[in-house]
């Protein structure tokens, strides 16, 4: 009965023994065979490397200028009696803005008028009592004197009631106003702004190795990012002699077209000046380059490399890092100037998940289209 029992057991020993060691064979074909198989292929959209004639562009950041920009201001002092414009109004030149109380002046010169006219009817009555002897030189001297008076103090006094009229100096969009009807504003006082909407300047500076490429009448390029979707265009007309001391750029002016008024003075700008010449350089859509601190790359997608007991497989696709120079961009694209050629083909969706030599599959249904001029589009 032991003999048996212990028969019974062996076999059940050798049976489990033998069933394991089938699943582990199995199991070990099964990992060498993942192994060499490795992680499935990832799915990205891939665009080919191009070649485009651009004209080349040199970029700064611009301060919006008005042409013509004052603060109207009080030159004698005085009671707003009128205000005659709103608040960002368009305004033409000469118009009246705002009146000063000149009820006094008016009155003073109402007297000095008739004095006037009393000196001058006493020198007409002089010069005829002169012609005949009848008045001494001196008293005629003394009229004519009285005569010149009277009519310097008309002139001073009409002076001071035109003073009291501000008009517009020249046509534009007046400011937000700072004075009340009956406040009393003092000598030189601010009243309100007014700026020329069209057309207007644009400062920017730009470093002293660029001088060689600018000369005045070169055309300019600029937008807002208040609003994206207009594009302005001017002239460079001005170029200052001198450089910063500190930072050695050079100031530049360019005129901006403006009729519908949406550069405002003190605005931010992007401005591109276009250098009058083509090049040609390789361009790839913006979405392909992985910006990292040691270096801009993309991912060159191209056919698997030839394993040691197996030809390469042209349907197997493989994703290589290659680092890349980028020169200028244009709208959705950027060119580059070291590390692609023309008909390469780079990875534009998807790069994110990739690593060097990963296997991928080329899905293009979701390919980012792309523009060297873009229109917004906020629907």
């Amino acid at each position: 009965m032991a003999k048996k029992i212990i028969l019974t057991a062996l076999g059940l020993i050798v049976v489990v023994g033998g069933l394991a060691g089938v699943k582990y064979l199995q199991f070990s074909a099964m990992a060498a065979q993942g192994s060499a198989a490795g992680p499935p292929p990832e799915a990205v959209a891939v665009s080919e490397v191009t070649e485009a004639t651009w004209q080349p562009t040199i970029e700064a950041v611009g301060t919006i200028t008005a042409v013509q920009g004052v603060t109207l201001s009080a030159e004698v002092p005085g009671t707003v009696r009128r205000i005659a414009f709103e608040s960002g109004e368009i305004v033409k030149a000469g118009q009246v803005l705002v009146e000063l109380d000149s009820a006094t002046e008016r009155a003073q010169l109402q007297a000095a008028e008739a004095s006037h006219e009393l000196a001058r009817t006493n020198l007409e009555s002089g010069v005829a009592l002169q012609k005949s002897g009848a008045i001494a030189g001196s008293q005629f001297l003394s009229l004519v004197a009285q005569a010149k008076q009277g009519e310097a103090e008309v002139t001073r006094l009409q002076t001071i009631i035109s003073k009291k009229t501000i008009r517009a100096p020249f046509a534009g969009r007046t400011g937000i106003r700072t004075i009340n009807l009956g406040q009393f504003v003092g000598n030189g006082a601010a009243l309100v702004t007014l700026q020329s909407p069209d057309p207007v300047y644009v400062d920017f500076s730009l470093p002293q190795q660029r001088l060689s490429e600018l000369s005045v009448g070169l055309e300019l390029r600029v937008q807002s990012d208040s609003f994206p979707k207009s594009q302005y265009t001017g002239k460079l007309s001005a170029i200052q002699p001198e450089l910063d001391q500190a930072t050695r750029n050079v100031l530049l002016r360019g005129t901006l077209q403006n009729p519908a008024g949406e550069l405002r003075p003190g605005m931010f700008v992007r401005v591109q000046v276009v250098i009058p010449k083509d090049e040609r350089v390789v361009v790839v859509p913006l979405t392909a380059i992985m910006y990292a601190p040691y270096g801009d790359s993309v991912y060159v997608v191209g056919p698997a490399p030839a394993e040691k007991d197996k030809p390469a497989d042209p349907k197997k696709l493989v994703a290589k890092q290659s680092f890349v120079r980028l020169g200028a961009t244009r709208g959705d694209y950027v060119a580059i100037t070291k590390g692609l050629k023309p008909g390469d083909k780079v990875v534009v969706t998807g790069a994110f998940k990739l690593r060097n030599g990963a296997a991928v599959v080329i899905n293009n249904d979701l390919l980012p289209s792309a523009s060297e001029n873009p229109k917004p589009n906020d629907t």
